[in-house]
């Protein structure tokens, strides 16, 4: 048993995809989340920058008496994932492996679809690694920039106009090639769901990456001794920027209120 709690970071509000999916899964282990929503979005970002960015944190992170990382971002787990396992000791765990084994598993018509931020899909992380499991699995991806800004400011409910317009344009020419599973790449992407699903149809599976990354979290854990002993756990919430916008987002997401409780973060000194 371990009681240290679990760090998770994102750019913005989408790694509470992730940290929604730990509590259901998890719900003694206690979490601490940091959104860098200074520097929102991390997708148009060179891999310097994004290594820079993920380097500082989970030097954050490490600040506490954590016992694993969860880099519930897929930017970063597609761009710097390697870097950080090399030179932290701790588990670290992504959102790119867990999701394409599951798009593996469930694809029947040999082709997956991904839609994700564009270094992301620049990558080319996802269609390697499904590789590696399955070769003859096709992946078809789609970078979808304008997702995470839209998402960050609260657009991503049916019915809002913005929304739906850009997620057509996006996923009707996706939709077209075939696919019958598709990979949300990005944390962010799981508050779309019913945005998306609207568009892709019933007959497309949707795989939330946040989702996958908590499973294989309890499994790690599970696997190394380290889950937490079944006492109700906790979550404390930082922002490197406008902790008061973020809190209101995440308090709608998470079905808490969490808007007084997010603490501000000067990420530059990490």
């Amino acid at each position: 048993m371990d009681n240290r709690p679990v760090g998770v970071f994102d750019s913005g509000l989408g790694g509470l995809t992730a940290v929604r999916e730990i509590r259901s899964i998890l719900p003694f282990e206690n979490i601490i989340y940091f959104g860098d929503t200074s520097r929102v979005p991390y997708g148009g970002r060179s891999r310097e920058i994004l290594l820079k960015y993920a380097r500082q944190d989970v030097h954050f992170l490490r600040s506490f008496d954590i016992k694993a990382i969860v880099v519930a971002c897929g930017t970063v787990s597609t761009t710097a994932l390697p870097t950080l396992r090399q030179e932290n000791e701790l588990p670290i765990l992504g959102v790119v492996e867990p999701a394409c084994r599951r798009a593996v598993k469930l694809t029947k018509s040999k082709k997956v679809g991904l839609i994700a931020t564009a270094a992301s899909v620049r990558s080319g992380t996802y269609e390697s690694t499904i590789r590696t499991i399955d070769p003859e699995v096709e992946v078809i991806g789609k970078a979808c920039p304008l997702f995470v800004p839209l998402v960050e400011n609260g657009r991503y409910r049916p019915g809002d106009t913005v929304i739906e317009t850009v997620a057509r344009e996006y996923l009707e020419p996706l939709k077209e090639t075939g696919i019958d599973t598709l990979i949300l790449g990005c944390t962010h992407y799981p508050l779309l769901t019913e945005v998306i699903g609207q568009i892709m149809g019933p007959e497309i599976e949707l795989i939330n990456a946040g989702a996958e990354a908590a499973w294989e979290l309890k499994r790690t854990l599970k696997s190394t001794d380290m889950l937490a002993p079944e006492r109700a756990g906790e979550a404390a919430f930082y922002a490197s920027d406008r902790p008061a916008d973020f809190g209101f987002l995440a308090s709608q997401f998470l079905q808490q209120d969490v808007s007084r409780t997010v603490q501000p973060v000067d990420i530059d000194q990490y």
